[in-house]
């Protein structure tokens, strides 16, 4: 059993590298630093045991093209009990002051971390924009059902949110223009955490949470856990608040895993509360199409958003404002 063990301690170990490494080469290649990984709380994490065993990094299954769009095996990460922020920052000439904490998918049981977390840093990187990856805590705790949303999430989401915003300066990031991008499950977790800036879901620990936790914008890539079930309605739980940030929602016209009433039932619950909010929906598309490139319809949705960015005047920088880079 022993001679096993020390198999898979390797074979993690050899993983992490290979992560590490890739993720080096996507930086070279915008000409972004090495990235910044900080725990996000200061001690104990709220509501953990610990009792899932160490943190580990595997691969996807492969997966029909009729349920996804990327169907080759890419890296995860599971077993997640000390949640992180994984700061990537654009080249010093690009940076654009603006901050987006990113929410990799995985329904809550992984994070899609390659697919929904790195590649999509690149991106923001290439448009002037820090990206942040949050490693929030999966998988679902026993007390976590699966077909509803996780909840410990929310709170790492919360943490995460405040700290950038009290490191902001610090980190050459202007504090008025943070923003979150979830992609599936992690497309819920933005919208939950731009939805629910006025009710903290863990007791304050220090000065940290006293900092809002209200991201400035919203950008969900076929979020998931948005619609009730069996009902043309909005998911228990969820509501539009009054200073609710805009929203921008891409999906799938075909998508068999989250499908793009999700999206719709959202952007329609927004503009009727005054929300501005903007919707893109590809006709032939399936799920987890990320921020690849290609020649497909929906690979411009990247560019459609950034674009909406700019309109929202969250890309170029702010008039009279001058920021540090470390």
């Amino acid at each position: 059993m022993q001679p096993l063990k020390s198999a898979r301690r390797a074979r993690h170990k050899t993983l992490a590298f290979l992560s590490i490494a890739v993720l080096a080469l996507v930086l070279a290649a915008v000409g972004a630093g090495a990235p910044e990984v900080i725990e996000i709380w200061p001690g104990k994490v709220p509501d953990e045991t610990g009792a899932i065993g160490p943190e580990r990094i595997r691969m996807s299954p492969q997966l029909d093209r009729k349920k996804v769009e990327v169907t080759e095996s890419t890296r995860l990460i599971t077993d997640v009990t000390r949640p992180t922020i994984t700061i990537l920052r654009p080249a010093k000439d690009k940076d654009t002051g603006t901050a987006v904490l990113i929410f990799p998918g995985g329904g809550y049981w992984d994070l899609y971390w390659q697919l929904e977390g790195e590649e999509v840093a690149a991106w923001l990187n290439s448009v002037g924009v820090t990206g942040i990856i949050l490693k929030y805590r999966v998988p679902r705790r026993p007390d976590e059902p699966e077909r509803e949303p996780a909840r410990r999430p929310l709170q790492d989401a919360q943490r995460a949110l405040s700290l950038v915003r009290h490191r902001a300066g610090e980190w050459g990031i202007n504090p008025r223009r943070i923003g979150v991008i979830g992609f599936s499950a992690g497309g819920h977790l933005a919208i939950s955490t731009a939805t629910r800036f006025d009710e903290r879901t863990y007791l304050p620990m220090d000065g940290v949470d006293q900092v809002s936790c209200r991201p400035d914008f919203a950008i969900l890539a076929y979020p998931g856990y948005l619609k009730a079930r069996d009902k043309d309605e909005l998911a228990p739980g969820l509501r539009i608040p009054a200073g609710t940030p805009p929203v921008f929602l891409a999906h799938g016209g075909e998508d068999l895993i989250s499908g793009p009433e999700q999206s719709v039932l959202m952007y329609l619950a927004l503009k009727r509360s005054g929300i501005p909010a903007e919707l893109h929906l590809y006709a032939g598309t399936a799920h987890d199409f990320g921020v690849r490139t290609g020649d497909r319809p929906f690979n411009t949705w990247t560019e459609s958003c950034a674009r909406w960015l700019r309109a929202q005047e969250f890309l170029g920088r702010a008039p009279g404002v001058t920021l540090p880079h470390p």
